[in-house]
């Protein structure tokens, strides 16, 4: 591990431009540099990992240092003691990461900081790749903390370099709220060319204001109410909210973040006139702004996606102010809470907002896009301990939990074999609760390297010191593949590079106090199938560590073909396991050109008709 540099800071100074073409969460990475970021640390989770794996890689050149955390909760606990010594940070995670994080993030408020802390925590409406559609804002509200919403790649890295002056100038975290299409869209960025100057800090200094005792609580909650009003009145002038008068209409539109495009350019296709107010710090929520827009203003429709923070503060603030303005958006039902946002729903939105009728406007309907099954890769490992657990299982009433993670697709046919998904790390303790209830089903949870160092082992001690009869399988890749082949405890590697220390999975799960620990190779059929059947059958809480690489880290074997001499099409190939590789394009089973060789289904065909190319 790279030791913390503790004598300076970076701060920023005039240097050379580059023009660059950036994702929104690359200009976030370039924006913390440029601020004089010294740590930085995440947990993966899409739509937010590219912001360390930036920042990671370019950890040594510029002379900070970036982490992978095993879990959200670690991350901000990191940047926060960083913080404390008066060095910047930044911790990274998505929105249901956030609810990992939330526990030190709630009393992090009270207590403060010294050195500026940014929280990037990426929202995903829709949605593409997470449990839920939550709105960081309305968490950021709960905390009491200021808020900010890039519209855009170049806006996120300013918008990342004004939150750390914001969050030393309030003393306060700051959370950054990057949507999925603001993290994943590409924008020619100017960055700064060369490391920043430095300037010395005082490192942590001794204090009761640092421990958070009930009677410090009740005086910062004091504190941390004025520091809201504090970043409400430094929000009036930002940069990131810009008002444009129309004179020639009454109709003022509020937009938030990346909403912002999607009015500007629907107001160019409908040719409809408004006032607009873009907002980019929806908390809290500025009223200089806001209240000039009421004033010209007889009707303001709010776009935003999600939850309605920034309307409900605009109705607040009218009521206030006794302004008799009507104001539109989900309260109404002009705008919807749920999905994600793009131009054709604004423009929408827009049209019956002004009572157009949809006859008058041209319509556009994009064709009927093709179904893609979500599948696991050809050569998975995940695959072959799915089908090992199903057929061990075969005549056993048993329940599978499943959990968060490429292998969630143990759900789909004709594996399943995920009867229950909540979220990360839940399934050890769900199986756990199901056993308490139906004892006579045997419960078998799976979860994967990487979740059982996020927030697995927990769950494990718990099974084991209350005696549950579960059986827990761990899908052991070596990464954390689904969202981008992240580092983690197990492995050996972390962020910055190579590292000798790993945790053995299967020594930890018995330092868990696990009896039955054994590891196995899922594509090695015979041996793996007599582990998990000694697994089910042991009375008590047990470990399989099912070791196989992922494929996307492995170099393809010989591919497989059928031989039409040997097969009796009894399709055990195709109906049992699923693999995209293998199909009946022409009626028979066959072996695609996508066949990864990993020799899996050599062993399940009955009549040994699979054989290599």
């Amino acid at each position: 591990m790279q030791d913390i540099p503790t004598s300076h800071v970076p701060h920023r100074g005039k240097t050379n431009l580059t023009l660059k073409l950036l994702m929104g969460n690359e200009a976030i990475a370039y924006g913390a540099i440029e601020a004089g970021v010294q740590v930085a640390a995440a947990y993966p989770g899409t739509p937010s990992s590219e912001v360390l794996s930036t920042l990671a890689g370019l950890a040594r050149e510029k002379g900070f240092y970036a982490e992978w955390s095993v879990n959200e909760k670690v991350a901000l606990e990191v940047a926060a003691g960083a913080a404390y010594a008066g060095a910047r940070s930044l911790a990274a995670m998505k929105q249901v990461g956030l609810n990992v994080a939330s526990d030190p993030l709630m009393s992090l408020a009270y207590i403060g900081v010294k050195g500026g802390l940014v929280l990037v925590v990426a929202d995903d409406p829709g949605p593409h790749s997470s449990q839920t559609e939550q709105d960081t804002r309305l968490f950021a509200r709960f905390a009491k903390l200021p808020v900010l919403d890039p519209a855009t790649p170049r806006e996120a890295l300013e918008m990342t370099k004004y939150a750390f002056d914001l969050s030393e100038k309030l003393l306060l975290p700051v959370i950054l709220r990057p949507t999925t299409r603001t993290c994943h869209a590409c924008q020619d960025v100017e960055i700064q060319d060369g490391n920043a100057s430095l300037q010395p800090i005082s490192g942590f200094q001794r204090s009761p204001n640092w421990v958070i005792f009930p009677n410090l609580s009740a005086r910062k909650h004091v504190w941390l109410n004025g520091q809201q009003e504090v970043a409400r009145d430094s929000f009036e002038s930002s940069p990131f909210n810009q008002l444009t008068i129309n004179k020639q209409s009454d109709v003022g539109i509020i937009a938030c973040g990346v909403s912002y495009n999607y009015v500007m350019e629907a107001l160019q296709l409908t040719g409809l006139a408004a006032s607009v107010l873009k907002i980019g710090t929806p908390y809290p929520l500025p009223a200089g702004p806001v209240l000039k827009l009421l004033q010209h203003a007889k009707k303001i429709l709010v776009i935003e996606e999600q939850e309605p923070v920034v309307e409900d503060q605009v109705i607040a603030l009218a009521w206030k102010n006794r302004y008799t303005t009507q104001i539109s958006g989900k309260n109404d039902n002009h705008s919807p809470r749920e999905g994600e946002f793009n131009v054709n729903k604004v423009r929408s939105i827009l049209e019956s907002f002004y009572g157009r009728q949809p006859e008058q406007a041209a319509t556009f309907t994009a064709p009927e896009l093709p179904l893609r099954t979500p599948v696991l890769c050809a050569g998975c490992s995940h695959r072959a301990s799915f089908y090992i657990l199903k057929e061990a299982a075969r005549g056993k009433d048993t329940l599978f939990a499943g959990d968060i993670g490429c292998y969630t697709l143990g759900a789909m046919a004709p594996l399943y074999t995920t009867d229950t998904c909540l979220c990360m790390g839940a399934s050890v303790s769900i199986a756990a609760g199901l056993s308490r209830v139906e004892p006579h089903r045997k419960q078998v949870a799976f979860l994967g390297d990487s979740t059982f160092f996020h927030s697995g082992i927990p769950g494990l001690i718990n099974a084991v010191h209350n005696g549950a009869n579960i059986t827990l399988i761990i899908l052991d890749n070596s990464t954390t593949a689904m969202t981008g082949h992240q580092s983690h405890p197990g492995l050996n590697r972390t962020a910055m590079g190579p590292t000798d220390r790993s945790i053995d999975i299967a020594r930890m799960a018995e330092a868990c106090g696990v009896e039955f620990v054994r590891v196995a190779d899922p594509f090695d059929l015979k041996t793996a199938m007599q582990v998990a059947k000694e697994a089910l059958a042991f009375d008590g809480p047990s470990v399989v560590v099912m070791q196989r690489a992922c494929v996307a880290q492995m170099k393809k074997g010989r591919r497989r073909r059928i031989n039409p001499d040997l097969c009796t099409g009894c399709g055990a190939c195709v109906d049992e396991l699923g693999c995209p590789a293998i199909g009946k394009p022409a009626g028979s089973p066959e072996i695609l050109d996508n066949c990864f060789g990993c020799g899996f289904c050599d062993q399940v065909c009955p009549v040994g008709a699979i054989e290599e190319v």
